[in-house]
Parts: C-alpha cells; sequence; structure tokens
C-alpha cells in the first residue's frame, strides 16, 4: 500500500519545467526531484498547497492510494510487530540491566523504583569555589 505523486504529469499537462516549479513553488529543485521521482516519505501541506496552486489542479490530481495488488505499488514497511526487537547488547548494555517502567512494576503488584537523584552543582569544576560566589 501506498500513496502514489504524480507531480511529473500533471508538469507535463502544464508544460512546466523542474526548475521553474522547484522556483515558483519555493522548494529546491533536489526536493522536487524526490517528490517526482516518488521517493518522499512525507509532503508538508503548505508545499501540497504551493504545488496546486502552481500547477493549477487539486491534491486528488496529485496523489493516488495504491494497494500491493495494483501493478507498480510502493512496497510499504512492515508493520511494527513483524520488525525485530531492539537489541540492548549493540549499546553495551543488557535487558536485565534496565530498570522496570512504572507499568511493568504495577503489574508486578510494586512501585517502580525512583530515579536517581542527580549530583549537586560542582563550581570546581569551572575553577571557581562556591565561596568565590557573591551575590
Amino acid at each position: 500500500m501506498g500513496i502514489r505523486l504524480h507531480i511529473d504529469v500533471m508538469m507535463a499537462k502544464r508544460r512546466i519545467s523542474a526548475g521553474e516549479l522547484a522556483a515558483r513553488v519555493g522548494i529546491t529543485p533536489a526536493n522536487l526531484s524526490i517528490l517526482k521521482n516518488d521517493k518522499a516519505r512525507a509532503v508538508r501541506f503548505s508545499t501540497l498547497e504551493a504545488l496546486c496552486r502552481e500547477l493549477e489542479c487539486q491534491p486528488g490530481d496529485l496523489l493516488e492510494y495504491t494497494t500491493d495488488t495494483d501493478k507498480g505499488a510502493v512496497a510499504a514497511r512492515p508493520p511494527l510487530a513483524a520488525r525485530p526487537p531492539l537489541s540492548f547488547r549493540a549499546e553495551g548494555r543488557s535487558p536485565a540491566a534496565e530498570e522496570p517502567s512504572t507499568a511493568q512494576a504495577a503489574d508486578r503488584g510494586r512501585e517502580a523504583p525512583l530515579p536517581a537523584a542527580r549530583p549537586p552543582l560542582s563550581f570546581r569544576a569551572e575553577g571557581r569555589s562556591p565561596a568565590a560566589e557573591e551575590p
């Protein structure tokens, strides 16, 4: 499933070049190329509005929803449940070392541990002593 952009079709109908459209819309030619070649993951409404204004069209003329069975459909990212779990080992930590969240602690019938207190500020780190500080 995916949303496909048909900016190139509207540009051909309106006989406008990519450079001219990019300048009129206020985006870089590289960003217009990303939109035009269907590589974009998101489009701002302000950009979509400017494209529609300059191409004299409606958003539906530029956007199309496709499913996996449609020819040429964009491959969708797998849902979160299908992705592999995060690995703590890459950061040198193990899952057992992680503190349980409040929800996990509540499931076990006890309170979650309090976060560690921050150490007091040290003036010596900046080369000053607290006695030298006078209001």
